[in-house]
């Protein structure tokens, strides 16, 4: 099927209301517009650049935590979650009670997307796999009481109530036959799709769709880096996407809601394929920036600390690119020093500029890499 033939699907009448019933997807498509060529090739050429820096850097693994903390706070905060990236790496007893939930919601987006890429495994990108990561990100959070890992079994929308909505998806009859047909779709290796096209599709098809009662938005997102991860496209999870839908809101939600309304793929193709050029191409300067100061903090701090403390501070220096925010305890705990030491250190890695104070207390102070974590909130 060419694009321009694209049909979204069509409203279906309820009782009281209509819902929409999209057409099914798995079935060959045809990708011969020549922007849509060029665009593709762009966000393939940009995504195996950044596979190509990823595998050059040492303990790649420490900064891919950084990227999933910030893919955690920025799709909660699509969906209204205020929690920012700072509080995201502290401990639950540091964050402040009026704060906890959003605190929660981003913490189990951050084990949802962990536990899923481990999961992959031994298990395919399907629906087995969507249910048990749905089911950790709503787990003991505000959804908790929303069926977590199970597709509806009732009607659901997007709006103040079922009468004035914004969008009603497909009855909850059509939801498993539906999931089923985007399972199909993601694993047709018939069909020739690009893979870029593809996940664009699936991610459209399944919010879409909206299978799960609450945190269909987050696990939509999530379900993207996970393509990515399923079928090799990145070596390592360093992609992703929801910092360029909370960028350009308005246009992710009106690009959807074209396609829906007036069979508008194309373009909501072209803005895909562009985040993606984009995102890879932000990811790179983000492993540029961290190499440029761990070199830079190598060079002119460490020199400063004798040869009896240079073990303990270059093993807090190496610490820091896994736990950028931590206390005191945490350094007596993770060097194995006593309280007197670490508190040494710290206070010197506070006065050469690496750490920085977060909350302006005399006691239970935490301190955060700043610079660090500067890198990461700017991409």
């Amino acid at each position: 099927m060419n694009l321009d033939d694209y049909k979204s699907g069509a409203y279906e009448q309820q009782y009281e209301y209509k819902s929409f019933l999209p057409e099914k997807i798995n079935h060959e498509w045809e990708i011969s517009d020549p922007e849509i060529q060029s665009l593709l090739s762009d966000a393939d050429r940009a995504l195996g650049e950044l596979n190509a820096f990823s595998q050059l850097i040492p303990n790649v693994d420490f900064f891919i935590r950084m990227h999933i903390t910030k893919e955690a706070t920025q799709s909660s905060r699509i969906e209204g979650t205020r929690t920012n990236m700072e509080e995201a790496l502290l401990e639950a007893r540091d964050i402040d009670p009026e704060k906890r939930d959003d605190w929660e919601e981003v913490q189990n987006y951050i084990r949802a997307i962990n536990e899923a890429i481990k999961q992959l495994e031994k298990l395919p990108l399907s629906n087995r796999l969507l249910k048990k990561t749905h089911k950790t990100l709503l787990q003991g959070v505000r959804g908790e009481h929303k069926q977590p890992g199970e597709f509806r079994i009732s009607q659901n929308w997007i709006g103040p109530n079922l009468k004035h909505a914004i969008f009603v998806p497909p009855h909850h009859e059509h939801v498993a036959e539906l999931m089923s047909d985007l399972e199909k779709f993601i694993h047709n290796e018939e069909s020739h799709v690009p893979h870029l096209i593809k996940v664009a599709i699936a991610h459209y098809q399944f919010e879409i769709i909206h299978p799960f009662l609450d945190g269909n938005g987050r696990l939509g997102r999530l379900m993207i880096a996970l393509y990515f991860a399923s079928f090799n496209l990145l070596h390592k999870p360093a992609l992703y996407l929801s910092d360029y839908f909370e960028r350009h809101k308005t246009q992710y939600v009106d690009h959807l809601m074209a396609v829906r309304e007036s069979n508008q793929i194309k373009p909501w193709l072209v803005f895909f394929l562009i985040g993606i050029q984009e995102t890879a191409t932000n990811s790179i300067q983000v492993f540029k920036d961290v190499l440029q100061l761990k070199e830079q903090l190598e060079r002119e701090v460490l020199p400063h600390f004798s040869t009896r403390r240079q073990k303990n501070a270059q093993k807090l220096m190496e610490l820091l690119y896994q736990v950028p925010a931590l206390d005191i305890k945490a350094v007596v705990k993770l060097l194995d020093i006593k309280t007197n030491t670490a508190a040494a250190l710290v206070n010197d890695f506070v006065k050469y500029g690496v750490l920085k104070e977060l909350t302006g207390k005399r006691r239970n102070r935490i301190f955060w890499f700043k610079d660090y974590i500067m890198i990461f909130k700017k991409e």
